[in-house]
């Protein structure tokens, strides 16, 4: 069997994807990064297999035990596909987002959600907070999470899309017709 074979076998039995030197892939709040090697290390007598992941944002390197990657959330980019999904959750409104729940339970919640490593999840938080931002002040803690869900946001989908982060900024900002 040769390596790819053995690979879509390993994907169909776990359900995970077994991500190769050169892939990308997505770190849950920290983004998208490039598995830069696979290793293997000892530690406390058993030998374990890592990914090294290098955030393309900030070149903050994080190795992954490969056996891990489910409940971490380490997954694939988003296809080009399932962009227009993730531009249909930014266009959606919700009743109550300016409902009166404090700025800290807000926050939780926010970060809850950047923590799950969805993009779908990652766009609900940019919208809410962008929305938001429109009728009150934020605070400091949501100011720092929207600038946070809007990296990680604009990072996946110039690269799903293979698209500069200027021209996709301009299609989010679009769906919220106004001039942010």
């Amino acid at each position: 069997m040769n390596k790819k074979a053995k690979t879509i076998e390993i994907e169909k039995q776990t359900g995970e994807k077994e991500f190769q030197v050169g892939d990308l892939a997505v770190y849950p709040a920290h983004g998208v990064g490039r598995i830069e090697s696979i290793e293997r290390r000892t530690i406390n007598g058993a030998k374990h297999k890592f990914y090294i992941l290098k955030i393309l944002d900030n070149s903050m390197v994080i190795m992954i035990p490969t056996a891990n990657i489910k409940s971490v959330g380490l997954r694939e980019i988003i296809h080009k596909d399932e962009v227009p999904k993730i531009y249909a959750v930014l266009k959606k409104r919700k009743n109550d987002i300016f409902d009166n729940q404090t700025w800290n339970r807000r926050y939780k919640e926010y970060m809850n959600k950047l923590k799950t490593g969805s993009l779908y999840d990652v766009a609900e938080v940019f919208r809410d907070l962008f929305l938001l931002k429109a009728v009150k002040d934020l605070s400091f803690g949501e100011r720092k999470l929207l600038d946070t869900s809007k990296g990680l946001l604009l990072r996946e989908l110039c690269t799903a899309k293979k698209a500069d982060e200027e021209s996709v900024w301009a299609e989010v900002k679009s769906l919220f017709k106004t001039k942010h």
